[in-house]
């Protein structure tokens, strides 16, 4: 198509509208969209599809096979029968030992971070930038290379294998990337607020509660799921620091599956492996919205 400019009488043809171009990439995203979901789909599929088959039709059949009379008691035996070593109980104690870690861990950590974000990022901090550069890496060094210092530490102070031990280690381990992300977000608040309070002569911990508190709903629910699905999923500090008493589910998960007595009931791991992996999901499921925006409103901003 082409038209003539009736001033000038100059003829040029119409730009192309590029409604093809658009079509195609719309095409190639629900494309994209559709194999990421099959590429994560098809493993939930396989683990869900499995721990509803008996330990017979699981070896006797193919693994995208459908459960032919689907059964819950794979499920029962992970949970509470389930032999692990020489002890007989399921991942059951595990699940307790894991929440008896994450619990105190995700609290402190989330308390702590929001106390240090907001100060560096809302008052005048001695070396605040100093202080920020060394977060910044603390977030990114491997952990890995500080676990032998810290067994020394704890040990000589006497928390070594113990609740406290493993607790105080994903605090710290939680600490650097949970400050970044609550000083990025003070600092999209607005500065006259905390200046007002100040002239009235609110104090930090006054400021901190009655006003900024208040607005940190999305990105503390952001800060509790990053901590919440870190402490929940570690194995390696767990099997370190927490004791042969506080082993959490992860770590029995790993002692389950990796038994070589008998036939392996593979519908028992698979089982195993979804009650596992349900608290984390369950949490998305619920504030997943929740999440977005407090990654929206400027969480993960800087």
């Amino acid at each position: 198509m082409s038209f003539t400019d009736t001033r000038t009488g100059y003829h040029r043809p119409e730009a192309p509208t590029g409604r093809g171009w658009g079509t195609a990439a719309r095409v190639g995203l629900w494309a994209f969209l559709a194999i990421s979901a099959l590429f994560f789909a098809i493993p939930l599929f396989v683990m869900l599809s499995t721990s509803l088959k008996t330990a017979e039709e699981v070896r006797g059949g193919s693994v995208f096979a459908l459960p032919t009379d689907p059964s819950l008691a794979a499920w029962g035996k992970a949970w509470g029968s389930a032999c692990i070593g020489r002890v007989c109980e399921g991942i059951s104690n595990g699940l307790w030992n894991s929440v008896k870690i994450l619990v105190p861990s995700t609290i402190l950590s989330v308390a702590i971070a929001a106390i240090n974000g907001y100060a560096l990022s809302l008052w005048r901090v001695p070396y605040a930038g100093l202080l920020l550069a060394g977060l910044l890496l603390g977030a990114f060094i491997p952990f890995q290379v500080m676990i032998y210092p810290l067994v020394r530490m704890f040990a000589q102070v006497g928390i070594y294998g113990s609740l406290t031990g493993v607790v105080v280690v994903h605090v710290l381990f939680g600490l650097p990337i949970l400050t970044l992300i609550f000083t990025n977000f003070y600092r999209s608040l607005p500065p006259e607020l905390m200046k007002a309070a100040r002239v009235d002569g609110a104090g930090f911990f006054r400021i901190f509660r009655r006003i900024v508190l208040p607005m940190s709903a999305n990105v503390i629910i952001v800060a509790v799921i990053l901590s919440f699905t870190g402490v929940w999923n570690d194995y390696l500090l767990a099997l370190i620091f927490a004791g042969r008493d506080n082993l959490p589910m992860t770590v029995q998960l790993n002692s389950l599956v990796g038994t070589r007595i008998g036939l392996p009931e593979y519908n028992v791991n698979m089982a195993a492996t979804l009650i596992a992996a349900l608290p984390p999901l369950i949490l998305y499921l619920i504030s997943g919205q929740y999440f977005v925006r407090g990654v929206t409103a400027g969480a993960v901003k800087g």
